[in-house]
């Protein structure tokens, strides 16, 4: 069977793949992209559009249930309906999908084929019972929630982020392993929802990625709002219990093990390079499974990329859509782009959320340089108090010598928009007084920023 010719092929179409397609397309290339299932990938289906519209229900939800602080009188039981919250999430991501389905489909120069695609050779790419050919293939193909090898966790029914989506009955009692992001968010959601919710974290902190500070802050936050935290779990195992799932979290038998009616597994994601017949093609992967890329995500093959979660470069959607423009930058530009032009960026979208960028204070103290710190709570931001949501801090840490911002963490409502006020001076490669000295809009969050930075302090 002779294949198909194209001049590019790109497996699956997440946040990458359809503006990758559409550049090419537009360039006159002759391109195929393929899906096997969900058009917009992670983002769209199981990521950012279903999850932070259910916690943009669960917001609703808690404002209702705070609603007398602001002198609003909210008569009866507040009460989550999780098939009409389920439904309003469904609409939402199916509109963003068949969107994108419908733009690729009419798409000149790009045809569409459904399928799962598996190298055949490094230009040779088969899609069931269809072959294609093509000098440059681009992989796109994203990741999904990881199974951990916990004792019985294959003997009893678990949720992972994406079959959680899914339910139409509110969990009585949703116990979440892992006290990262993912984890964070939905406890947070389904608490305000009204379940009764108990994260299990291995480690010492919650999102221990993040500085000391901060992850105790998103704990007191956590346990305000009636949610259990249990650290430091040792020995975790799942059987079966007649009211759900029993969960056990330390090696002492005597210890009463925790009673669940549903439980959330929270511990990551794994790429989906494993069923690819990368191995027909050459292409190299880490440990982990993800595709190895140099700076301008090419793979040690020529004429194959990787982009998205797939390379582990940035599990974001942000980052996903940002090695799409490098990429088109480097065949299409002539403009020479970079990962390592890239300033990490990121939010906890839980309320109030985390905004991050660059370096953490823990960082930037092991790298020795000479630094300023400053900080400042929420309660002296007056739109947060106006608001009445003015749990958190700010905290920006600044270069001594070149007077650049290193790094910065917003824990406050409007952070994750206020963060880019100092990411966009940042990638100016800008002494921090260009921020300091701007005159911002009061009353917001972001008029605080040249506050912070005008009382900046020597990092002990």
């Amino acid at each position: 069977m002779m294949p198909t010719p194209f001049d590019a092929i790109i497996i699956g179409a997440g946040q990458a793949g359809p503006s990758l397609a559409g550049r090419l397309a537009q360039a006159g290339r002759k391109v195929a992209i393929v899906e096997r299932k969900l058009f917009g990938g992670t983002c769209v289906n199981t990521g950012c559009t279903p999850t932070k519209t259910l916690i943009a229900s669960a917001y609703v939800a808690h404002k209702a249930h705070t609603a007398k602080m602001y002198g609003i009188d909210v008569s009866g039981p507040v009460h989550a309906d999780m098939r009409e919250i389920k439904a309003r999430k469904d609409s939402i991501l199916l509109k963003s999908r068949d969107n994108i389905e419908s733009w690729l489909r009419d798409m000149q120069n790009c045809t569409v084929f459904t399928g799962h695609a598996r190298f055949e050779s490094p230009t040779t790419i088969r899609v069931d019972k269809e072959l294609l050919s093509a000098p440059q293939i681009f992989l796109n193909v994203g990741g999904r929630a990881s199974v951990p090898p916990i004792p019985g966790v294959h003997e009893v029914p678990f949720l992972t982020n994406t079959s959680l989506l899914d339910l139409e009955e509110l969990p009585r009692h949703l116990a979440i392993v892992g006290g990262s992001y993912i984890g964070i968010e939905f406890a947070q959601a389904f608490r305000r929802f009204g379940s009764e919710i108990t994260i299990i974290e291995m480690g010492p902190r919650l999102a221990q990625r993040e500085d000391d500070d901060v992850s105790s802050t998103i704990k007191e936050i956590l346990e305000k709002e009636g949610i259990r935290i249990r650290l430091n779990a040792e020995c975790i195992s799942l059987d079966h219990s007649p009211e759900g799932v029993s969960v056990h979290v330390n090696c002492n038998e005597d210890n009463k093990p925790l009673i669940a009616s549903h439980v959330l597994l929270a511990v990551g994601r794994r790429p989906n390079t494993d069923d690819l017949g990368l191995d027909k093609a050459g292409v190299a992967t880490d440990q982990h499974g993800y595709i190895k890329v140099d700076d301008q995500l090419r793979t040690n093959v020529s004429g194959i990329w990787a982009l998205g979660d797939c390379n582990g470069k940035g599990a974001f959607t942000h980052t996903a859509y940002n090695d799409f423009e490098i990429v088109a930058a480097n065949l299409l530009d002539n403009d020479p782009r970079c990962v390592s032009d890239r300033i990490p960026t990121y939010a906890l979208f839980m309320d109030p959320p985390l905004a991050r960028v660059g370096l953490t204070e823990r960082e930037v103290r092991q790298s020795g340089k000479p630094a300023l710190m400053g900080t400042r709570p929420m309660t002296k931001v007056n739109r947060a108090v106006e608001k009445g949501e003015s749990e958190g801090f700010m905290k920006i840490l600044v270069d001594v010598e070149s007077k650049q911002i290193l790094g910065a963490s917003i824990l406050g409502t409007s952070g994750d928009e206020a963060i880019h006020c100092i990411t966009d001076v940042m990638y100016a490669r800008a002494p921090y007084t260009t921020i300091q000295r701007a005159v911002h809009i009061h009353p917001t969050v972001s008029e605080l920023i040249p506050t912070v930075l005008g009382d900046l302090q020597p990092l002990s």
